[in-house]
């Protein structure tokens, strides 16, 4: 049914390019990897493979934030923590298939557990040997701790920056505890060492390539979901609680049930976004809960232009492909560079590049409509119609014609 009034109504067709471009990616890059000779022009290294796939995964998180940020006025400085637990989630399995193959070569326990002298595994461990085990883990975790975070927060009418401060504050408190040997995730170290993943070699070409189309099919799905969301009537009582929130609470709707299926919805996919993440970078710890990394987010979207849906994953692909080149060239300045950027945006491109963009086309559109207006009114003989202006004889609000004189009653 969306689908169908997806395609009947044309979508936006910056939407409908988008996921066309993002599911031909998904085949194309696979194939001039895997399929073309490493001595062709055409031929794409397996490192950018890996590389892009990544900037999937942060486009996805973008998006997810935008969610919430640009379409419900939530500015969450937390997402990160969605994010890493998500990879947590996905790291757990990719740990438990190592099996006897790590460095202590116990069959049960991973190395980290040996070498902190644990027993046996932690009940919180159970399951994760199962790839649909941890795939539902990777959606309920984050949206679990998204829906009883909002639950408390939203009904508590806490808004605005006491907000984003608390959602920072709950990645900051993941870190510390995350960071900790006794809670069994392998503490500041992380986990790490993966092997497999459904039974193929993680560090593979192939498997790779794989993950990479995972990546850009999970975030064309991701896009089209958010599209669904903010084009229905829910979308409008979405951002309706943004532009105004006690409005919509006088006219009667529940603006704390709005926003928590928001949060919820955007938690559970950086989660997703997160677990793609940590097979193709390989390691998972707890410096993803760092409150700096949400706050990127959030420079990512602004970036690209945020209430826009495409705005965020463009911002996410540009920032860190720039990250990538300015931290090989001049690696200590990468900080002092992302804040300008994203103060010059804040200053100069209020509402980012997509923003920009169309400001320009509207200005554009807006002339050549006025320019053939003119060239119209210059060429045609037929007079302008007759203006309609107020009668001095009538009442208050009562208009005619250029005949001021009042019509009699039939």
């Amino acid at each position: 049914m969306i689908t169908g009034r997806f395609f009947a109504a044309g979508a936006d067709r910056r939407i409908a390019i988008t996921i066309f471009i993002l599911l031909a990616v998904a085949v194309i890059v696979p194939l001039l990897n895997l399929a073309v000779s490493p001595a062709s022009a055409f031929y794409v290294p397996s490192y950018i493979v890996a590389l892009t796939g990544k900037y999937l995964c942060y486009a996805l998180l973008a998006l997810a934030l935008d969610l919430v940020w640009g379409y419900c006025g939530i500015l969450s400085l937390g997402h990160g923590a969605f994010f890493a637990l998500g990879g947590y989630a996905m790291g757990m399995y990719l740990m438990r298939q190592i099996g006897s193959r790590g460095v202590y070569g116990n069959p049960i326990l991973p190395d980290f557990m040996v070498f902190l002298n644990y027993k046996e595994l932690p009940w919180f461990w159970y399951g994760f040997d199962h790839f649909w085990f941890a795939g539902l883990m990777v959606l309920a975790v984050p949206g679990l701790l998204a829906f009883v975070f909002g639950w408390f927060a939203f009904r508590s009418r806490v808004t605005g920056v006491y907000l984003s401060i608390i959602t920072q504050a709950m990645t900051y408190a993941l870190l510390l505890a995350f960071f900790r040997n006794d809670m069994g995730f392998g503490g500041n170290n992380g986990l790490t060492d993966f092997k497999d993943i459904l039974g193929f070699n993680v560090q593979a070409d192939a498997t790779r390539s794989a993950l990479f189309a995972a990546s850009a099919v999970m975030l064309a799905l991701a896009v089209f979901v958010t599209w669904a969301i903010v084009g229905s009537k829910y979308g409008k009582l979405l951002m309706a609680v943004r532009d105004a929130e006690s409005r919509t609470r006088f006219l009667g709707w529940r603006a704390e049930n709005v926003k928590l299926f928001a949060f919820t919805v955007s938690a559970v996919m950086a989660g997703i976004a997160g677990a793609l993440y940590v097979p193709q970078v390989g390691i998972i710890n707890p410096g993803e809960f760092e409150p700096s990394n949400s706050i990127e987010v959030v420079v990512w979207a602004a970036v690209g232009g945020r209430g826009t849906i495409v705005g965020p994953i463009i911002g996410a692909l540009l920032v860190n492909a720039g990250k990538s080149w300015f931290t090989g060239v001049l690696p200590e300045f990468w900080l002092f560079a992302l804040g300008g950027l994203f103060v010059a945006v804040t200053l100069l491109l209020p509402k980012g590049i997509i923003g920009m963009w169309d400001s320009w086309r509207g200005n554009a559109k807006a002339l050549r409509a006025a320019s053939v207006a003119e060239e119209a009114g210059s060429d045609s003989d037929v007079p302008p119609p007759a203006k309609v202006v107020r009668s001095e004889a009538r009442k208050p609000g009562d208009w005619s014609a250029s005949n001021p004189e009042p019509q009699p009653a039939e």
